[in-house]
């Protein structure tokens, strides 16, 4: 892939965090971007699809249940499927199960109420090319910013990415401990990502591209993009 690594933003009826990643990834780290709206059907050209937050279709009946009827969403099983790199932020993260490339569901959240505030996450894997920019337990704070972002899975299911090394983000205290206290909204394991056994699709939902500018005095989540950009990661079998 070389210096450069070639970026679509899924554009849904209601999404509204698209522009804050098309402001990282081509105005802050100079990438090539491009808006991909969801009836669109060739996305050949680009290495990594990005499917931002926001409210696709106005979030009627379950977050990201109308979305994955959208004419681009075969497109992005096939990219999927090849190995190539799809990142699912907050909405985009629902979509993900929605569609089947992530294991289970974002429910309401505990407390029944929207959540909008900073927390703390722990890096639980950081040999994926999402989290290359991170060190392993690496405790960092990003925002979230969301009414169904409790994650569930059947035991079976939470074993096997428990086992495979899955979790890519678990909600922590400050100084990096998982407890029910530093669980926002009742995440079984705690889990704020996942990622698929091959480790090119990653499903979080808190906001990196919310904490990646220095002018707003957070930049956490810049890593994200940074790591991997810089690895160059080649396209998997």
């Amino acid at each position: 892939m070389g210096g450069k690594m070639k970026f679509g933003i899924i554009v849904f009826p209601g999404s509204n965090c698209d522009r804050d990643l098309q402001t990282i990834t081509q105005g802050l780290l100079n990438q090539t971007t491009r808006m991909v709206w969801h009836q669109e059907t060739d996305i050949q050209d680009l290495d990594v699809i990005l499917i931002p937050g926001g409210f696709s279709y106005g979030d009627y009946l379950r977050c990201g249940a109308i979305a994955q009827f959208s004419p681009i969403i075969p497109q992005v099983l096939e990219h999927a499927n090849q190995g190539k790199l799809v990142l699912g932020i907050c909405n985009g993260f629902q979509i993900l199960t929605e569609i089947g490339l992530l294991p289970g569901a974002l429910i309401r959240n505990r407390d029944l109420h929207f959540i909008c505030d900073r927390v703390t996450v722990k890096v639980e894997n950081n040999n994926l090319p999402w989290t290359a920019g991170y060190s392993s337990k690496q405790v960092i704070t990003l925002p979230i910013a969301h009414g169904e972002g409790r994650y569930y899975a059947d035991q079976d299911t939470l074993k096997q990415l428990e086992d495979n090394q899955q979790v890519v983000w678990r909600y922590c205290s400050p100084n990096g401990d998982i407890n029910e206290m530093a669980n926002p909204n009742g995440s079984l394991n705690n889990i704020a990502g996942i990622s698929n056994e091959k480790g090119n699709v990653l499903g979080m939902m808190p906001h990196p591209e919310r904490a990646s500018d220095p002018l707003i005095g957070a930049r956490d989540g810049r890593g994200l993009f940074e790591g991997l950009i810089e690895t160059k990661i080649p396209i998997l079998d």
